[in-house]
């Protein structure tokens, strides 16, 4: 599925957060969508989810504008993933994972046997198969991020819109997402604040800035030391580590003060 967007602003309380953003997602594409805290990132993602009005601008699924479009409609082209997704309850996690079923059942009907093979597979797609009867909330931050994961294939969306997925995943559970994120044929847009693991798994890279998108292109186009310096405010270099991937090494944030940090008495 192509998603595009034609000049998507919103604001809030007057303040305006996204600008102006144009944008467009080739069937099957990932895309790695990048910038500081407070850039527009999440609200931008909110927006092509069809979970924000913009206040000008168009959202595009195939060439289709999708305002107007009812929940369930959306839902049943693309599913997003929250930073932070809650759900405080007593349900089994094969449970949660199955209300990615809710769009395409129902109202009175309950799961079928297609729904439950369907919520299997995404389950055994993020490696969570052996803790499905387990209560939601004995999960740990990492395990429940990961379900929400699986909840999101179990839709089996065209588009996979993702809001800092990798946030509570440890390091291989990191390099497990990624992977899957590329070895899937759904479009995909995900918002990372790894540069380098951005670098390495994603076609395209998309950096905002104050609410603009500022570069669009190949890793190596949109990473460079002066970007990095202008939008991140780090002094960086990019170098190719030894598999051959572009990478993000650090010296410092930019301007930073050479002297002592001094912690309290008893900070180690």
């Amino acid at each position: 599925m192509r998603i595009t967007a034609e000049g998507l602003s919103w604001s809030v309380a007057g303040t305006a957060v996204v600008r102006d953003v144009s944008l467009n997602i080739a069937p099957g594409e990932t895309v790695g969508l990048l910038g500081p805290n407070g850039s527009g990132k999440s609200s931008l993602l909110r927006c092509l989810a069809g979970l924000r009005l913009p206040d000008a601008g168009t959202v595009r699924y195939d060439g289709e504008a999708i305002r107007g479009w009812g929940a369930r409609r959306i839902a049943q082209h693309v599913a997003f993933v929250e930073q932070e997704a809650g759900a405080e309850s007593d349900l089994r996690v094969a449970d949660v994972v199955g209300l990615g079923r809710t769009p395409f059942r129902d109202r009175w009907r309950g799961a079928a046997s297609s729904d439950r093979a369907v919520v299997a597979a995404a389950l055994e797609r993020v490696r969570l198969t052996a803790l499905a009867d387990r209560s939601w909330k004995s999960l740990s931050g990492g395990e429940r991020q990961r379900a929400h994961i699986a909840r999101a294939l179990a839709q089996q969306p065209y588009g996979l819109l993702l809001d800092e997925p990798t946030n509570h995943l440890d390091v291989k559970h990191q390099l497990e997402l990624t992977q899957l994120l590329t070895g899937t044929s759904q479009t995909v847009l995900v918002s990372l604040h790894d540069l380098s693991l951005a670098a390495r798994y994603c076609d395209r890279l998309l950096l905002m800035h104050h609410g603009h998108l500022v570069a669009s292109g190949a890793p190596d186009h949109v990473l460079t030391a002066e970007r990095l310096a202008e939008v991140f405010e780090v002094d960086a270099e990019l170098t190719t580590d030894a598999l051959g991937n572009l990478a993000v090494a650090y010296r410092g944030p930019v301007h930073a003060s050479p002297t002592q940090l001094t912690l309290p008495q008893g900070v180690l």
